[in-house]
């Protein structure tokens, strides 16, 4: 990036460095999370849409039943994007011999490509770092890494009754060909279907922002069935740095649904003025930097044309020196827990003789 980067306007909100410790530097990314294909948005057995009741908009208190994308189902495709997309440039690295990595960080790189979701995190990754890793090892060493982004619950800006659709399918059998008597029916969610949604970072280095907002515009796919639907476009529309969460979710649902729906053209503008004004309810209202419509085109526009290859190396260089550090911060405290015991036992011996 030029040294005239927008991104430079949130540097006080990055850290240099991966840091052991959360520090209180936010930054919100605002979006739509746009349907454009039939998508199905449940977690409960009975293959129902998940609703919540909650007011109209936040000039009417009326009781609206609205869709609710739930959290995780936010996070899990971005999670293995952002893993998937790291993890990617990071092997042609290895595979070409073009990695700088000192060869002491080889056992770590190994760690590194075989590291999956759930249940054989490597804790030595930018994923790891950045979404969280929980460790089963009974080691000496044994830490968890806290994450660093967090996700809420977003709603739809329509109602729940003008956005489903019941869809009916049948079985094929695949010797004849011919449809079979069973008819299935699934509940769906109808293209053009508008989440508003906020995801912060804390403690984040200006690598693992560019990483993300790389993954945000690249990943299409959210919800259940996505072989076969569940397209969905992230249209950032906003972007605040402090040393808080300045908007919830469900503020920004409310705000936005007094816009008509031909009004979402000028999202972004209304998202700005939104966020002006809920600068005023900040504890640190000093401290908080809002890009402006123009800004914000602009910086997406100048991450698109970031060759993300340039700072892949650096992001695990970053992990690696960080579980090193934590590695060993968890040995010295074991090893301190075990002289203490030590030192208990041989106490209460001597006790025990006199």
């Amino acid at each position: 990036m030029s040294q005239k980067s927008l991104i430079e306007k949130l540097e006080p909100y990055f850290e240099q460095k991966l840091q052991k410790y959360r520090t209180p530097k936010t930054i919100q990314i605002l979006m739509l999370r746009q349907t454009h294909d039939y998508s199905i948005f449940r977690t409960e057995e009975t293959r129902e849409i998940n609703t919540v009741v909650l007011p109209k908009s936040m000039s009417d208190n009326s009781p609206t039943l609205k869709v609710a994308l739930f959290a995780s189902k936010q996070k899990a495709p971005e999670n293995r994007y952002f893993a998937n997309m790291l993890k990617m440039y990071l092997k042609e690295m290895v595979s070409s011999n073009r990695t700088n990595l000192s060869s002491k960080y080889k056992s770590y790189i190994e760690a590194a490509l075989s590291c999956e979701l759930k249940d054989n995190l490597c804790r030595r990754c930018p994923r790891c770092m950045l979404f969280g890793a929980v460790s089963t090892e009974k080691a000496a060493s044994r830490f968890n890494i806290k994450h660093r982004i967090e996700y809420s619950t977003a709603y739809s800006l329509e109602p729940y009754e003008k956005v489903y659709e019941l869809q009916t399918f049948n079985a094929i059998e695949d010797s004849t060909q011919s449809t079979g008597q069973a008819l299935n029916v699934v509940e769906a969610i109808s293209p053009l279907v508008n989440f508003p949604s906020i995801v912060s970072l804390n403690s984040v280095t200006k690598y693992e922002f560019i990483a993300y907002i790389k993954t945000l515009l690249a990943l299409k796919g959210y919800g259940a069935e996505t072989r076969t639907r569940g397209d969905t476009v992230n249209i950032i529309t906003g972007i605040v740095g402090g040393f808080e969460e300045i908007i919830t979710p469900l503020e920004y649902n409310l705000e936005l649904s007094d816009l008509k729906s031909s009004d979402l053209s000028q999202v972004a503008e209304k998202t700005y003025t939104i966020l002006e004004k809920y600068k005023e309810f900040a504890a640190f209202k000093d401290n908080i930097v809002i890009l402006t419509p123009d800004e914000l085109k602009q910086l997406i526009k100048e991450i698109q044309g970031f060759n993300i290859s340039e700072i892949v190396e650096e992001m695990y260089q970053q992990s690696f020196d960080l579980y090193a550090e934590l590695k060993e911060l968890a040995s010295d405290k074991k090893k301190g827990k075990s002289s203490k015991e030590t030192e208990e036992t041989t106490e209460n011996q001597e006790e025990s003789e006199q």
